[in-house]
């Protein structure tokens, strides 16, 4: 048996890989009867095979099928924990990038995500009780230019989950927003970031399991914000202190050194 959490179930999209996986690995083993929501099939049915107490969903959320049929399962479920984590990101030069690609990332990173969110907070608030928890990034706090539409959609997840953290305020329902740095996963290769790895050295890289045993601990502890590690914690209030321009032209030099 892991760590204890107050969670009574739980259903995390985005499961089948880097920190979704981590936090169906973290609550099964805290004895979370959770459903693993992805469209990789044969990943969830490992994820499964190890864990009894894992079910699978395979749900396709750039689809409103996919999505309905997850918000569907929340509200029959009563799930007490929710955990949209699904998403992608693009590298590139924004008008050289393809259309219909960031039309998708938009549709997952914003559209999914506040259509779950909803579902859960409608289930959650007349009870009393729920955790929501919604994975962003720490290029929300900042612009990122080769990563604009990326960013863009974090940033958007950082405002709304920050906002109905509030709205909820007192109503036993706990909303955190995950803002991970640099995390050793597959995004940097979906997202065409493999050169990523050697260009920042290991000590600003986290693991998987670490974000996500901070962000189960941080929705527990009902924080607006969950930034893991102390590198980005420091980055974070720096970058909210940093004059707009400033930082814009930073992020810019950064991206091109």
């Amino acid at each position: 048996m892991g760590t204890k959490y107050p969670f009574t179930s739980a259903l995390v999209t985005g499961a089948s890989s880097g920190i979704g996986e981590a936090l169906v690995e973290l609550l099964a083993e805290a004895g979370v009867p959770t459903v693993a929501v992805a469209r990789r099939k044969d990943r969830l049915d490992a994820l499964a095979d190890r864990y009894d107490n894992v079910t699978v969903m395979v749900a396709d959320l750039e689809t409103q099928q996919g999505v309905r049929a997850v918000c569907d399962r929340i509200a029959a479920d009563g799930t007490d924990l929710v955990v949209n984590n699904a998403g992608f990101g693009t590298s590139g030069t924004f008008h050289t990038l393809e259309a219909d690609r960031l039309d998708r990332e938009v549709r997952l990173n914003v559209g999914a995500l506040t259509r779950i969110s909803h579902a859960a907070l409608a289930m959650m608030v007349p009870r009393k009780r729920g955790y929501l928890l919604n994975v962003s990034s720490v290029a929300s706090f900042q612009p990122a230019p080769d990563l604009a539409v990326y960013a863009a959609t974090k940033a958007y997840v950082t405002s709304f989950s920050e906002s109905i953290h509030e709205e909820v305020r007192g109503e036993g329902v706990h909303v955190t927003a995950l803002c991970p740095g640099l995390t050793r996963t597959e995004f940097i290769d979906v997202s065409n970031m493999s050169g990523e790895r050697t260009d920042f050295p290991s000590f600003v890289w986290m693991e998987a399991k670490e974000v996500a045993v901070e962000a189960l601990n941080d929705v527990a502890k009902n924080r607006a914000l969950s930034v893991p590690g102390m590198i980005y914690k420091s980055l974070s209030l720096a970058s909210s202190m940093t004059p707009r321009g400033i930082a814009r032209r930073l992020s810019g030099m950064v991206r091109r050194a």
